[in-house]
């Protein structure tokens, strides 16, 4: 029996089924576009549709129950809720997905109705097919020919087969991975930021950086999603150059390849163009010979044929255009016209950015942000600037689900993730995404403790930036590449001390002995800023903890044992404005971590480093802050037998009143679980929540000494708290900051009794009961050396 695709359009190839063939979606993909699944298209275009609703949802909801879509009790319900929200018209589209094909159906032929259209202009941006005006280009339209049809429908085969999966930077001989398993929606903006919001982006950490991404993520900032790179812009006009930017490892050339694969597959841009191409700048810098265009995109001869068609829309895809080694400048090569012609590569392809070859086509340009000003140049006036800013909190939930495919593991990386702010903040950035998957795969598949064995911040960063050397900086020599790290070293560190995130031309210059290196560079970002009547170039690291890592690096790379130390005296004497750079330090010291950046060894700082921090230790006057610093160091270097002699020094750990963040107690959880003894450890009022009471449990129950508030603790976290303070203890303190029902207090008393000695015990009750009181009078008499029980 011939086996048929029984898959909606659109969907071939997709997550759920992704070995699908490919073949089966195109032979069918012209009659299933006449009958296209309007339940998919509510769904994929529901964030759109939703905004453009919300203007008038009364309107709407009066024409949907006029033409029987929903029943009167449906109409009831959705009319109680608020009107012209958001809410309200993404449950009107809810509903009617829920009504099934036919009623979807029928919306979309009432959403196309000219009074509908007249009530919400904005629609037209969603279905291309009803877009008039002049400057307003129409849609692509299937091709008439069925030899024309035939071609481009093997063409799409191809792309599905050759685009469905990816090869990951550790991926051994044959390995692959689908597309669909790893690739996340990316959050993209139109808007230019301003440098006091691009400041903000680059200070801010953990939470806040959320916070700050999710203001990004709004009509404010003009977010933009892929299937609307092409829309009319605000004028009416259809851009015919959109410029894709990116930082290094922001999922630039990911995102092309997804667009190569859904166009194939019919989601996205399939009623914009014809045919897509793909070009990727990283292999064109290997062609020295004189080349046409058609050679260039290495197709067959009959989809070149297709070309020749002046009816069809075409896009070019080209990624990478900061990797092109062409100057683009003014030559006496006469720039070809005609896509069969052959001529120098940098000719080429200046004529198609140029618009001189194939003045009608479109193109879509990924790019780093170093090289957008000069790509602006060589494009048509009509162009759109968009900027990938990276994975909100929800875009790094869902990468991680991705990855480990295991709801549990996925989750218990993710909460690992946030216990760590700076990897917290830096997982906006997909390669880093990937990095902590891959790391917190090989440690789960190894049946390894992650408290002890998991990476630290400081190998994430090295990670990261060995990657970018090794497959984005291909020509660079091994000196070169350290005099690249020197030079951002010197950058990083004279920003800091200057409280400088932003650099202009003239600090690069200083740092970077050829300064047009730094435009080079994979690891610096660059933006125009307006400055009164001109614009001026800025440059930035990708965050303010990169900066910092940078700065420490440097001490690594110099040549003079002597000159490194004394640069470490100084920055070890100002210990209050540099703690993230000792932290770094610290953790580049060791040795397992800086050979995967570096295979030569270096004069080694870690003596002197570890010396200073075990003075520090033996110092009675060190303040908690001080204290806290330490222990971030200690994690930093990794090394068990070290942190155990210097926890041995330190003996006795007290924070007091000194709130405690989750990655603090993920730092202190590492040092105290190296240490076989734990002789006394106070907490008190440190905002220690049972969230964080349930990552310290495993070291608070094996401590001789132990003085303890917690706060937010419900009855149903009592059992933390009781496996936490475990017995036999010298109980110094303990306040339970929240009221507990008697059950609870009777559990928390029964702890306690099982301790060798109680001081001070605060709790709170919900109801006192004749039997609370009992228990709470029994404890009393029965425990000599509680000196207070409220």
């Amino acid at each position: 029996m011939e086996k048929r695709c029984t898959k909606p359009s659109g969907k071939c190839g997709e997550e759920d089924d992704p070995e699908l063939d490919c073949n089966q979606f195109v032979e069918i993909q012209m009659v299933v576009e006449i009958l296209q699944v309007t339940m998919d298209i509510i769904r994929d275009k529901k964030i759109i549709l939703t905004k453009i609703l919300s203007a008038d949802t009364y309107y709407i909801l009066q024409h949907v129950q006029q033409n029987k879509l929903i029943t009167d009790r449906d109409y009831s319900a959705l009319k109680s809720l608020p009107q012209n929200t958001e809410t309200m018209s993404g449950e009107v589209l809810d509903k009617l997905r829920d009504k099934g094909e036919e009623a979807c159906q029928k919306f979309i032929d009432l959403l196309k109705q000219q009074s509908v259209l007249e009530q919400y202009p904005r629609l037209r941006d969603v279905f291309p097919d009803l877009r008039q005006g002049p400057g307003v280009s129409a849609p692509a339209t299937p091709p008439q020919d069925p030899d024309h049809i035939t071609k481009i429908n093997e063409y799409k085969r191809s792309i599905c087969l050759t685009y469905k999966k990816v090869k990951e930077y550790n991926s051994l001989s044959g390995e692959n991975v689908l597309l669909a398993d790893r690739y996340t929606e990316l959050l993209i903006v139109e808007t230019h930021r301003k440098q006091r919001e691009r400041e903000e982006e680059i200070r801010c950490r953990g939470e806040h950086h959320q916070q700050v991404l999710k203001t990004r993520d709004s009509e404010a900032y003009k977010r933009i999603t892929v299937d609307q790179l092409f829309k009319p812009d605000d004028g009416g006009d259809v851009p015919k150059a959109v410029i894709m930017q990116g930082h290094s490892g922001h999922g630039k050339s990911f995102t092309a390849q997804k667009i190569m694969y859904d166009w194939a597959s019919g989601k996205v841009l399939k009623d914009w163009f014809d045919l897509v191409f793909h070009l990727k700048c990283k292999e064109l810098n290997e062609i020295s010979e004189a080349c046409s265009l058609v050679d260039l995109l290495s197709v067959t001869n009959e989809t070149v044929e297709v070309l020749r068609d002046s009816e069809m829309k075409v896009l070019f895809l080209i990624d990478g255009f900061d990797e092109l080694k062409f100057s683009f400048e003014e030559t006496n090569t006469v720039p070809p016209k005609d896509p069969f012609r052959e001529a120098p590569v940098e000719a080429t392809l200046g004529a198609l950015l140029k618009g001189l070859l194939l003045p009608n086509c479109f193109l879509l340009v990924t790019t780093r942000s170093t090289a957008s000003d000069k790509l602006s140049k060589l494009l048509s006036d009509c162009q759109r600037f968009t900027d990938i800013l990276g994975f909100t909190e929800k875009g790094v939930n869902e990468y991680f689900k991705r990855f480990f495919k295991e709801e549990l593991l996925a989750k218990k990386a993710f909460n690992f993730v946030k216990t760590n702010e700076t990897l917290y903040t830096a997982c906006s950035i997909p390669v880093i995404c990937w990095i902590i998957c891959t790391v917190f795969r090989e440690q789960e598949e190894e049946g390894l403790d992650i408290t002890k064995e998991l990476e630290t911040t400081t190998s994430i960063f090295v990670h990261f930036v060995s990657i970018l050397l090794k497959h984005h900086c291909q020509d660079l020599s091994q000196p070169a590449e350290e005099t690249l790290l020197r030079s951002l070293g010197q950058l990083a560190e004279r920003g800091l001390q200057e409280h400088q995130v932003l650099f202009d031309e003239k600090s690069l210059s200083e740092a970077f002995p050829d300064p047009s290196q730094a435009n080079k560079c994979n690891f610096l970002c660059k933006f125009l800023q307006r400055k009164k009547v001109k614009q001026e170039s800025m440059y930035s690291f990708m965050h303010l903890s990169f900066q910092e890592f940078f700065a420490a690096l440097q001490y690594l790379m110099l040549e003079n044992e002597e000159e490194a130390l004394d640069k470490l005296r100084v920055l070890l004497g100002n210990v209050e404005r540099f703690k993230p750079v000792i932290q770094f330090l610290f953790g580049l010291s060791n040795r397992e971590i800086y050979s995967h950046l570096k295979k030569q060894s270096r004069p080694s700082i870690q003596p002197y480093l570890q010396h200073w921090l075990l003075s520090v230790l033996q110092n009675d006057r060190m303040h908690e802050e001080g204290m806290l610093h330490i222990l971030h160091c200690l994690y930093e270097l990794h090394e068990e037998d070290f942190v155990r002699r210097a926890m041995g020094v330190w003996g006795k750990i007290e924070f007091d009143s000194i709130p405690l963040t989750r990655t603090d107690c993920w730092v202190l959880l590492y040092c105290l679980q190296c240490c076989s003894t734990i002789r006394s450890l106070k907490l008190k009022e440190c905002n220690i929540t049972a969230e964080k009471l349930r990552m310290l449990q495993p070291a608070l129950s094996r401590c001789q000494e132990l003085g303890l508030t917690v706060e937010s603790l419900s009855d149903s976290d009592v059992g933390i708290l009781i496996s936490a303070l475990g017995k036999g203890k010298i109980l110094t303190e303990l306040r339970v900051a929240s009221s507990l029902k008697p059950e609870s207090v009777e559990q928390v008393l029964g702890a306690l009794s099982r301790q060798k000695s109680v001081g001070n015990v605060r709790l709170s009750v919900t109801t006192i009961t004749v039997t609370t009181t009992a228990l709470c009078l029994d404890f009393i008499q029965n425990t000599e050396t509680c000196r207070h029980l409220r």
